[in-house]
């Protein structure tokens, strides 16, 4: 969106980068109760929030954002859309009900222990300390997207552990998306409770609840737009697909759902990884356009 387009942002936290005055690559803002980071660079920009380490806001100079973000936030708890880290478990909890969904990594602060610029982009590391455990979240942002999270264990005991890059990737609506790459990949689907096995291309119609047994790259085509991302989940055991269809989101109007398929690189989701003391784990998330 140009300066001084008075047409609609086609993100709620595009409104960072109206100012027509220059802006620091890097500088901290106060936005819905929440301590953001507002980056912008030559090559792109961004919008990470302290809470959850979570990025919320990219966009390569040029091009349509690549994340979906609601507009509203609750004012406590998580907050939905970019790409929410969900760790040290995935779901519900397996031993405690009353724990927060997706684990404390999305509720709790992390700490910036370094934020870098050069000319291809930014390079930024978070990091959250927990018991014992740390994660620590490596960021790399130009004209494509690299996440990376790394969990080292030091309890004295195994423990069960799960993670997620729970991506929100923004699309021009819902009926004009496809994705490619999942051919033959064997799965579970959570709305019917069944076994699944895609073939061909995946097309959402109504809502969508998939885990497949799939790590790699798959390439999501949006017509509308005209445009097509290549997403990288190489270092997960899953690859997990997710729309609500018509059903209501807490929060999230109506047709900004259409705006969005989550997309997401998971390990653990329902049997739980186990951790020896000492163990580390991994997980990333790439993406680039296709030319």
């Amino acid at each position: 969106m140009a300066i001084g387009d008075t047409g609609p942002l086609e993100h709620p936290l595009q409104r960072f980068f109206t100012c027509a005055r220059p802006q620091p690559t890097f500088q901290w803002e106060r936005y819905q109760l929440r301590d953001v980071l507002v980056i912008n660079h030559p090559q792109c920009q961004a919008v990470f929030s302290r809470q959850g380490g979570q990025l919320l806001h990219f966009q390569p100079t040029g091009q349509k954002p690549w994340l979906w973000c609601a507009s509203q936030w609750p004012q406590v708890g998580a907050i939905r859309g970019g790409v929410p880290v969900c760790w040290p478990w995935v779901g519900r909890h397996p031993g405690e009900g009353g724990w927060p969904a997706n684990g404390w990594g999305r509720l709790l602060d992390w700490k910036l222990i370094e934020s870098q610029e050069r000319d291809e982009g930014v390079s930024l590391h978070w990091r959250l300390s927990l018991w014992d455990w740390q994660a620590d979240l490596y960021a790399e942002l130009g004209q494509g997207m690299d996440l990376r999270l790394e969990t080292q264990h030091e309890d004295s005991e195994p423990c069960q552990f799960g993670h997620a890059l729970h991506a929100y990737w923004r699309i021009s609506d819902i009926a004009d998306v496809a994705l490619e790459g999942l051919d033959g990949a064997q799965g579970y689907d959570g709305i019917s409770r069944s076994a699944c096995e895609q073939k061909g291309e995946l097309r959402v119609l109504g809502s969508c609840q998939r885990v497949f047994d799939h790590a790699g790259r798959l390439e999501l085509q949006d017509a509308a737009w005209q445009r097509r991302l290549s997403i990288d989940t190489r270092d997960s055991l899953n690859t997990a697909i997710w729309h609500p269809g018509s059903r209501p989101l807490l929060g999230v109007g109506g047709s900004e759902a259409m705006g969005f398929l989550r997309v997401e690189a998971v390990s653990g989701v329902d049997d739980c990884l186990s951790l020896a003391p000492g163990q580390q784990a991994r997980l990333s998330l790439q993406a680039h356009l296709v030319h």
